[in-house]
Parts: structure tokens; sequence; C-alpha cells
């Protein structure tokens, strides 16, 4: 058993870390400031500090590093998971890397299920950063933690699809750069139960696409990520041919999308608890109560030993996943990635509540990013599925597996 990662990615680490601190760092604040005086708040993917950093990354070769395949940077997931988890101690990082969710999904989508005609109209822009898109699946009026339920409508009229319905909590759709949606809705509801949804590529600017609101999370719009919208589709007219894969397929396409997703949102996560970890050692240096710095109070070191021990846990599970995939597949590292979906959150968060509660009332602040990371970790308990369905599914794979066992 080997735990050193190989030369290309040590590689790649140090470049990685190198363009995080001399580039990123240093243009965070300009960030904030160019995106507060721009016309529309949700164009972020416009900011020309953001624009910079993108050719830069480009000409360093830092691009695309999350796609594997003739697309992308051609890296393994187990190469990918420590640039990565670098990439999660800012938030600028993965948008400058052109590895942000949920491009990075839709990326993934195209890349595997897209047509040639398909790839060269949506995917190619996609992948040289010219625009952004979104992924429209989850929708207010049903239960969308079980994905059969989807309303949205999609139905066929000759050369034509007709899509009618409403979405929410869209990622990434406030942005006016997001020039293209995949939706997920049904074409045949009286289908076998998974085989009902399609998903449907559909233009920004066709009629009757409405983006009606930016959803806001524990009070933060999120705008300097493209926001969360709520979306009408009021009978969108869109090319027969612009389906994925066909009518039938879109629960497939989730699961294989999601599967990604899920691993790339706890590589990063994982950077983002580090930096919770050193804010909290250093806010307990610098502090004294009662005589003493916090750094010497039991409890607070406590909340950094523990710390330390779930963040290393999770980071194996989470490498041993990327492993997996990359090993026997998506499909045969299913248990894996429900395991660091469920945990990843969950231990993330009581890593930023322990940051928080060392920082005092100035981690509630927007002095320090704290409350802020917690909003957006707390998010990815329900983004992807939430815990209680990845939950009772491993469960019952496990209790299947033991009463194999058994027999």
């Amino acid at each position: 058993m080997d735990f050193e990662f190989d030369a290309k990615t040590q590689e790649l680490q140090a470049a990685v870390r190198t363009f995080l601190d001399e580039q990123v760092r240093p243009a965070e604040p300009v960030f904030h400031e160019q995106l507060a005086h721009q016309s529309d708040p949700w164009a972020w993917s416009t900011v020309p500090v953001l624009q910079e950093l993108r050719d830069k990354a480009k000409a360093q070769g830092l691009w695309n590093l999350f796609l594997p395949g003739e697309h992308g940077a051609g890296l393994t997931n187990l190469q990918y998971a420590p640039l990565a988890e670098i990439t999660g101690r800012s938030h600028l990082a993965p948008a400058a890397l052109n590895c942000a969710a949920p491009d990075t999904g839709n990326m993934e989508v195209l890349s595997e299920f897209g047509t040639p005609e398909q790839q060269e109209q949506w995917l190619k822009p996609l992948l040289s950063g010219e625009i952004r898109s979104a992924f429209a699946m989850t929708e207010p009026e049903v239960a969308s933690s079980d994905a059969t339920n989807i309303a949205t409508r999609i139905e066929r009229d000759g050369d034509e699809y007709v899509v009618n319905g409403r979405k929410w909590w869209i990622t990434g759709a406030m942005d006016p750069n997001a020039k293209i949606f995949i939706v997920m809705g049904k074409t045949d509801p009286t289908a076998d139960r998974h085989r009902q949804q399609s998903q449907i590529l559909v233009p920004r600017d066709t009629p009757g696409v409405e983006v009606k609101r930016g959803m806001t999370v524990y009070g933060y719009d999120d705008n300097d990520h493209g926001g969360h919208a709520e979306l009408q589709f009021h009978d969108v007219r869109v090319p027969a041919s612009n389906i994925i894969a066909g009518e039938g397929l879109g629960f497939a396409i989730a699961q294989a999308r999601l599967g990604p997703g899920r691993i790339h949102h706890c590589m990063r996560s994982i950077g983002l608890a580090e930096v919770a970890i050193e804010s909290m050692c250093a806010r307990a240096d610098s502090r004294e109560t009662f005589g003493r710095k916090l750094s010497e109070q039991g409890v607070i070191r406590n909340w950094i030993a523990e710390s330390r021990v779930k963040l290393e846990q999770l980071r194996l599970l989470v490498l041993k996943t990327a492993w997996l995939m990359d090993t026997v597949g998506n499909t045969g590292a299913h248990r894996e990635i429900q395991a660091i979906k469920i945990a990843t959150p969950e231990t993330v968060q009581w890593i930023l509540d322990k940051a928080i509660q060392t920082h005092g009332a100035g981690g509630l602040s927007q002095d320090f990013p704290l409350a802020r990371a917690y909003a957006g970790i707390r998010t990815l308990r329900f983004a992807d599925g939430p815990d209680e369905v990845h939950k009772a599914s491993l469960a019952r794979a496990e209790l299947r597996r033991q009463a194999a066992a058994r027999d």
C-alpha cells in the first residue's frame, strides 16, 4: 500500500498551490470590489480580475483539470483529488481553473453523452470558459430528493420538444453568462419509474424561459458564484436534436453526472476544512481568556485535536473513493461515493462550527469567512441528494451484503 502521490500529481500540486498563493489570494479583494461596482451583481463570471486569472491558468496548463479523457487534462480521480482540495481553500480558485460546479458536471454530461453537434455548440465554449451553464433538476412542488418525482414535462411535437415546468435552487443560473441549461423532465409518465425522465438542452434566450428570482442561503445570495435561481419554463420550444442521449435516459444520466460531482464537492470541502483549522489555531494562539491563551484551554485543544482526526479520516475515505472510481468505475465505487457524501458535509460543518465558536461573536460576522463557509457547507447536505436518502440507500446495501454473508 503506497500513500504517496505520483510524480505528475506532486508537480501539479506545487503548481496549483503556487498559483493559489501568488495569483488567486491577492485577487480575492479585487474581485469583490469589482463585482460590487458591476451594473449586474450576478454577472460574476465577467469580473475583469477573474478573466485575468483564467487567462493565466490557461497559460500555465492549469485548466479543466477535473475532466478525464480527450476533452480534459487526462487526470485520474486520484490525481485530481489533492488538486481539488487545494482549490477548495479559496472560493475563487475553482472558477479560475474552470473547475467549478455546476459547469464541471455539465461538461462531463456533454463529454460522455452529447452528440458531436451538441459538443461543438455547447461543450466547446464551456471548455474554453467562454460561457457558463446550469443544471435544472430540483423543483419546488415535488420532493426532489426522489428524482423520479420530477414534474416538469418535456413533450415531443414534431421536430421540437415543448418544455413546461418550474425549477428552483438552480445553481449558477442567475449569471447572465449561463447561456445553456440542462433541464430534466418527464417525457413519458407511463414508462417504467426510472425511464420516464429525459434531459434536454435549453438555451437561456429561448422564448418562454423566465429567470424569476435569486434564492438566498441563510441570507447569503451567493452572487459571487452565479447564485441559485428559480426558473419557469412556459411552452419553451427547442429542436428535437437538443435531447441528450435519447428519451428515457434522464435518470441514468443524472446518476452518472452526480457521482463525479459528489466527489468533487468532497475534495474541495476538505480544503475548506483545512482553512478552518488554520483559522481556529491562529485565533486560539492570539486571544486570552481568564489569564491564559485560548490555545491553552482544554476544550479548545480538544476541538483542534478532534478536527485533525476527523479530517484525516475523511481525506483517506475520499482518496479511497477516488481510487475505486479509477479502478472499478463509478458503479463499483457507489458505496464509497455515498459514504463520502454523507460524511463530508457533516464533518466539515462540525469543524467550521468549532472554528466559529473559537472566534467568538466575530465568527458569526462578515469580518471572517467562517459564517459564509458554514452556510455553503450546509447546502451540501441537500445538494446531489439529502443525507437521509444516501443513508437509507447505504443501509439497504449493507443489510443485503450482511444477509448474503450470513447465508
